[in-house]
């Protein structure tokens, strides 16, 4: 272990590391390195949706809601109503506690649709990339900022949230950021102010702000800002999901996804105390959530694992992957992982500054804070059994006949190229698919159907076609409750979101066509349906 130890101090050594730690400013390329991100990012996901690869859920969702709230009303979404048995006028704040949402209202002045919210996800995902290089640049330098800056933008966290259409996790990247940042900046209202605002993202975010408490725990001098960070954090989680998600019509127990360790927080928890090997066992089951963990941190090179900053994500993390029911919170697709990522690249250039412990000279560094709180001392000795060596030996190896003025920025460009590697296996791979650039048949199809559908007309639709009718006119989702709406659009030939499988699909076309309802368009599996005199929706 000494002589890993070793290898890593001479892997990673600063050839200056004595000089102070200030933020270099960020100049032209970054400014740039961003618009080009935003407009990549915004250009994926628009493709998708001219595609007809985005969903009703959760795109249409959130589309009705912020023009709800443009419309100066309260964010009803009645897909999401309807669909799960809310009423029509159901708001998502009772399914989610997301009103931050409504800072989005004002650009539906600019354009009243869905392609507004990709791009306003696009450039939130994209100004991250200014804090997380600020905090990288204090530590590793400019150079290294950028690749690690790099990292946290070709992540595939990011990809997969891009691909999964928009969600509140939008704002989170750069609120969490923000915080940890401007928190090491010695920004402490800036800091309190982000965290702030992250507990109006969604009810959860509680907890990201109580996992950054026990970051501040390991500091000296900031345990008194840590417990506030802890309490308001847990309290605005409790608030949020136990109070006023009821309050908006919602169930706060919609979500409780915890059988196996209790049916409720208190079960929970002492279930937990008395018999804790049940976690390990939770956490292992099924085992594609130790993939995910796996894949959030070894792209990073283990390096997060040096860094108290991780300790923010564990406590987001724990709600995940110890759920038993709504198996996308724990797999690696989706958007869920997204809410971590920029804390946990952010967190791999702080365990690269750490990694160098000493001078040149030989004489010790001062001791870090971290370390000098008792249970973080536990936390560094678990992690030093971490195997780095192998790894280490490698950079070692380049380092030796590497030019000197790149030896320092080595652990940055190792980060950003494990980084790379993980492209072709997410959805960034897409941009490359030759048919997200030009419609197929089934696209075309899709294209026409929804032109069928008169502007303002309540219509019942397959998943991936409501995001292209939600503008002009009201969606619900096609599923197997008849909503008696006067246009339907159906799909025969491939499932769809709630659907088993095709049979059952068909099935429903033929009670729609029994109930008097005549198709009028009807072309590769999408069958465009509607009836004079509907009953009342």
């Amino acid at each position: 272990m000494a002589e890993a130890a070793e290898m890593v101090r001479a892997a990673v050594r600063d050839p200056a590391p004595g000089r102070a730690r200030r933020t270099p400013r960020p100049g032209p390329p970054l400014a740039l390195a961003v618009a080009l991100t935003a407009a990549i990012y915004a250009a994926s996901s628009l493709l998708r949706l001219r595609d007809f690869r985005a969903g009703t859920y959760d795109l249409v969702i959130f589309d009705q809601a912020v023009r709800s709230y443009s419309r100066l009303g309260a964010p009803v979404a009645m897909v999401k109503g309807v669909h799960n048995g809310f009423g029509p006028d159901f708001s998502v704040l009772g399914d989610h506690f997301s009103p931050l949402l409504a800072v989005l209202a004002p650009l539906y002045r600019i354009h009243d649709g869905p392609e507004t919210l990709l791009v306003a996800q696009a450039v939130l995902f994209a100004l991250a990339i200014v804090p997380v290089w600020r905090y990288a640049a204090r530590r590793l330098g400019a150079p290294s900022a950028h690749l690690v800056a790099a990292a946290y933008a070709m992540s595939w966290p990011i990809a997969e949230a891009l691909a999964f259409d928009f969600h509140e996790v939008a704002f989170v990247p750069l609120l969490s950021a923000l915080m940890a940042e401007r928190h090491d900046a010695g920004r402490r209202g800036q800091a309190a102010l982000a965290a702030f605002a992250l507990l109006l993202v969604k009810e959860d975010m509680g907890l990201l702000v109580a996992g950054f408490g026990l970051v501040l725990l390991t500091m000296k001098g900031e345990r008194r800002s840590g417990l506030v960070h802890i309490a308001a954090g847990l309290a605005a989680a409790w608030l949020s999901s136990r109070v006023l998600i009821t309050a908006f019509g919602g169930d706060n127990d919609y979500y409780w996804a915890y059988g196996s360790l209790g049916e409720d927080m208190p079960h929970a928890v002492l279930h937990v105390l008395t018999q804790p090997w049940v976690v390990p066992a939770v956490l292992a089951s099924p085992p594609v959530k130790l993939l995910t963990i796996a894949l959030l941190v070894l792209p990073l090179l283990l390096l997060p694992l040096r860094s108290p900053l991780t300790l923010a994500v564990l406590p987001l993390l724990a709600e995940r992957m110890l759920a038993d029911r709504f198996p996308n919170w724990w797999e690696p697709r989706y958007h869920y992982n997204a809410f971590l990522i920029a804390l946990l690249v952010m967190a791999a250039a702080d365990g690269v500054h750490r990694l160098r412990e000493r001078e040149p000279s030989g004489e010790a560094r001062a001791p870090r804070p971290f370390r000098t709180w008792p249970p973080a001392r536990v936390y560094a000795r678990a992690i030093r059994a971490v195997p780095f060596a192998r790894a280490i030996r490698a950079i070692r190896a380049f380092r030796a006949w590497s030019p000197a003025w790149i030896r320092p920025h080595l652990p940055a460009a190792a980060i950003l190229a494990a980084t790379l590697v993980t492209v072709p296996f997410f959805a960034f791979a897409d941009l490359a698919d030759p048919n997200l650039y030009r419609h197929d048949e089934r696209a075309r199809a899709a294209a026409q159907a929804v032109a069928r559908v008169p502007d303002g007309a309540l219509v019942e639709t397959p998943n991936r076609l409501g995001p292209a009718l939600s503008a002009r006119t009201r969606v619900l989702l096609w599923d197997r409750e008849p909503r008696h709406a006067p246009w339907v659009i159906a799909d025969t030939a491939m499932r769809t979101f709630p659907f088993q499988d095709v049979g059952e699909q068909r099935r429903r076309v033929d009670e729609l066509v029994a109930g008097g309802y005549r198709p009028v368009f009807q072309r590769a599996g999408y069958i465009v349906l509607t009836r004079e005199s509907p009953a009342r929706p």
